[in-house]
């Protein structure tokens, strides 16, 4: 099981990261091809939300059912923070 030492490793891991190349580089040791859609889906979703983009207009468009959405608008709306803050900083 990990320990809250373990969390704190694989976050530093992750914040080393500076460039693109880096991310890529540990995303393709880490994850799955299917775990790194998954991401790239969720990230869509939310990008997707956070404009105003109806649930079931972006079920159609990204191909999601609605759960995935409903789950991406309860993060948004009461989860850390994270996705609010990055929609920001990355413009988007």
């Amino acid at each position: 099981m990990p320990t809250t030492r373990d969390y704190k490793d694989i976050y530093a891991l992750f914040a080393a990261a500076r460039t693109e190349k880096e991310v890529q580089m540990l995303f393709d040791d880490i994850f799955t091809p299917q775990e790194i859609d998954s991401l790239v889906e969720r990230w869509n979703i939310v990008q997707e939300l956070q404009s105003g983009t109806a649930q079931r207009t972006i079920a159609q468009k990204l191909g999601v059912s609605i759960s995935k959405i409903t789950r991406g608008s309860r993060v948004l709306q009461h989860g850390s923070g994270g996705f609010a803050y990055f929609l920001k900083k990355l413009k988007k």
